[in-house]
């Protein structure tokens, strides 16, 4: 989401000691916006472009992704591959009122499939979406022999996560884990070297419904320290570290 006070939100976020940004992209109708919000905050707001498994069709209404989406989505990720961090988001959503039938989640996979090859060819990682999809978005993953992943708001069962992080995947935690069981649950069982911060602005964050920014990072940090009983300086410099190993390309922004 674009939000119209964004110089507003980055200074917020810069104020917050947040050291940068990866914005993700989810149709190729956003890649320009993402691009050109990234060369307006140089060296803060990196992109990531990628096709998302649900697209939207206007405000109102949403569908499933499919390999035409994807088409008119490459030849712009080829153009934009060298300031690229990452691909994404990508993923599968098997939510029933975007994917109801074995034909749409077919083609869900076949999106992200040809999107995980590309990644391997650009070298890059993925950002991964699974809502409703967990264990399958995992073993397509595995199947596919994606090295480098970000699965973010993961919203499966702690015992599914654990199969990804057996294939050395990376979890992200939102600050809505300060209101979700289920994600609480998740951090309880998930090594900390396992483990980045997000934001997913403007959605997932710590007060439902009101509009979440990069700021709130802080928050995520702070309740998985809780959780796992250590201080939340040691939360920050892991996190940091494992989203170095996810995303290389980050090293040459950050000042820690």
């Amino acid at each position: 989401c674009l939000l119209q006070d964004v110089a507003a939100v980055v200074r917020a976020a810069e104020q917050a000691a947040v050291s940068a940004l990866v914005v993700v992209s989810e149709r190729a109708a956003e890649f320009r916006s993402v691009v050109e919000l990234s060369e307006r905050f140089p060296g803060f707001v990196l992109p990531c472009l990628g096709v998302h498994p649900v697209q939207e069709v206007s405000p109102e209404e949403q569908r499933s992704v499919t390999l035409k989406d994807l088409d008119a989505a490459l030849p712009l990720i080829e153009l934009y591959k060298d300031r690229l961090v990452g691909i994404g988001e990508v993923g599968l959503d098997f939510t029933p009122r975007f994917a109801s039938t074995d034909e749409q989640k077919e083609g869900q996979r076949q999106v992200l499939i040809k999107q995980i090859e590309l990644a391997r060819r650009l070298d890059l990682p993925l950002n991964v979406h699974s809502r409703s999809a967990g264990r399958p978005t995992i073993n397509l993953l595995k199947e596919q022999g994606a090295t480098r992943v970000l699965l973010h708001a993961f919203d499966g069962k702690p015992s599914v996560a654990m199969e990804g992080v057996k294939a050395g995947y990376y979890f992200s935690i939102p600050p809505s884990i300060i209101r979700s069981e289920q994600k609480q649950k998740l951090v309880k069982q998930l090594p900390l070297e396992n483990m980045c911060l997000e934001t997913d602005s403007p959605a997932l964050g710590p007060e439902k419904q009101v509009r979440n920014e990069p700021k709130n990072i802080y928050v995520a940090a702070e309740y998985i320290a809780k959780v796992k009983g250590i201080p939340v300086g040691e939360v920050i410099e892991v996190t940091t570290q494992n989203a170095l190993k996810v995303f290389p390309k980050l090293q040459h922004f950050l000042r820690i």
